[in-house]
């Protein structure tokens, strides 16, 4: 059988949308490395599926590594899973954790089941931009000591005075000579 999930996410581009064919033995981690590719973000997070109602309730959560074992469901891992194992019914609702760490997600649904099989996962339509896939850019969000000079990003430095800064005690850091550790 052949499975045509839609993905959809409501922030950023309101037209963004993915929609892939895969056969039903591919795996959730062929699921999650073609919507990785799609949208052009590094294979570098805790990413899971979960099984949703039609509510958007998770369920079942098939996970990128082995975790300890919620009671109320089985422990599944991506490359060990297949779609078929789990997903049967047109209209089945998952959802796609790409940020663990805001809980930010992709919305999935099964939309038609097809005779017919193929070769792992193919994404076969891509409308809008993808959101970030990591909320905040922290590099720039924080102030960081570089050189013996406090660099303050400019949001942070129109609400405070810098004249409010004790830099006392701060000459004495060094980071080169190693006297810090």
């Amino acid at each position: 059988m052949i499975y045509r999930f839609n993905f959809s996410c409501e922030e950023g581009d309101p037209n963004f949308r993915r929609v892939f064919e895969a056969d039903s033995d591919a795996t959730f981690y062929e699921l999650h490395e073609a919507i990785l590719k799609s949208v052009n973000y590094p294979d570098d997070q805790m990413t899971s599926f979960f099984l949703c109602n039609e509510d958007w309730e998770k369920g079942q959560e098939v996970t990128l590594v082995e975790m300890d074992s919620n009671f109320d469901y089985d422990n599944m891992v991506m490359k060990d899973t297949h779609l078929s194992d789990i997903i049967e019914e047109q209209g089945q609702r998952l959802i796609y954790i790409f940020d663990p760490m805001f809980e930010r997600y992709f919305f999935g649904s099964l939309k038609e089941i097809k005779a017919g099989t193929m070769q792992g996962v193919e994404c076969v339509e891509s409308r809008g931009k993808a959101p970030k896939q990591i909320k905040g850019d922290f590099g720039s969000d924080f102030a960081t000591i570089g050189n013996g000079d406090l660099d303050i990003d400019d949001e942070f430095r129109e609400e405070m005075d810098m004249g409010d800064i004790d830099m006392e005690g701060f000459q004495d850091l060094s980071w080169d000579d190693g006297t810090m550790f």
